[in-house]
């Protein structure tokens, strides 16, 4: 079926992916893919305007501009990751050159489908994604939703070469926003707890570069008991309550200072201005 011709293709090296935009989240993903051995960086075109960027990226072994047509030429695959406001000039530049051969994937927060569609030529395939920055030391989480000319050889394309980067799943548009508040920011949330774990072992006693370590290790093993035994995280907690122990005591603490309403407060907030930031 179609999914033998896209691992054909990537079998053969023959995927050709250009990067219209070279900051942090492009490189993040970038990293991912070459880590991944999935695209030789011979394979990558990237650009922008200035030098700033692609020097990581010419030392990474990609190759790199300053023409955003000539990666669109070039390529077959087209990663959008510019700033919000520049993309509707850039899509203006380059869709002239948008053939139906290509695919089009859009890194670029607050921008829908619907208009990435509407900008392009009617026939272009175009997906949406959500990456995070744990894509970079790839255990990122990343959600896509696809155009209405993407079909599903287009989202295993996608899928299988993100899947190097971390957890990718496909989802409605609707819940970008909502991965952006999750998870996107979500990493902030997870170092200031972080830091707050550390400091507290400080507190009574360990060193700080210590305490930051174990606490690293900690979120770290919980998480992957969360993904790898697939139980509701109530459950998982409760399994280290011992009665009358240490553990209950400390989150007696945590509920008096309502941590988990506060979190919740923190992913609505962060939503909500992922979705005033596309009505902009």
């Amino acid at each position: 079926g179609s999914g033998g011709v896209v691992a054909a293709a990537m079998e053969a090296s023959e995927l050709w992916v250009g990067f219209v935009g070279a900051g942090r989240m492009a490189g993040g993903l970038v990293r991912g893919l070459l880590q991944a051995g999935k695209v030789p960086a011979s394979n990558i075109l990237a650009s922008a305007p200035s030098d700033k960027n692609l020097d990581a990226w010419r030392e990474l072994g990609c190759r790199t501009t300053h023409c955003n047509l000539e990666v669109v030429h070039r390529s077959t695959l087209v990663f959008l990751a510019t700033k919000p406001h520049i993309l509707p000039g850039v899509l203006e530049e380059i869709r002239p050159a948008v053939g139906s051969h290509h695919i089009v994937v859009s890194l670029v927060a607050g921008v829908t489908i619907q208009t990435l569609q509407r900008l392009l030529p009617p026939w272009t395939k175009v997906l949406r994604i959500m990456p995070n920055l744990p894509c970079v030391v790839q255990a990122g989480a990343m959600v896509f939703s696809r155009g209405s000319n993407a079909g599903d050889e287009e989202a295993a394309l996608l899928k299988s070469l993100l899947s190097s980067c971390g957890l990718c799943e496909e989802v409605p548009e609707s819940y970008i926003d909502i991965h952006t508040g999750l998870s996107g920011s979500g990493v902030a949330y997870v170092y200031l707890f972080a830091e707050a774990l550390a400091e507290g072992a400080v507190k009574m006693g360990m060193p700080g570069a210590l305490a930051s370590r174990i606490a690293a290790q900690t979120l770290l093993g919980a998480a992957k008991m969360l993904l790898e035994t697939g139980e509701h995280p109530a459950k998982l907690r409760g399994d280290v309550c011992t009665p009358g122990g240490t553990t209950i005591y400390a989150l007696h603490q945590l509920e008096k200072g309502a941590l988990r309403a506060t979190v919740m407060d923190a992913v609505e907030a962060a939503t909500n201005r992922a979705c005033d930031m596309a009505k902009d």
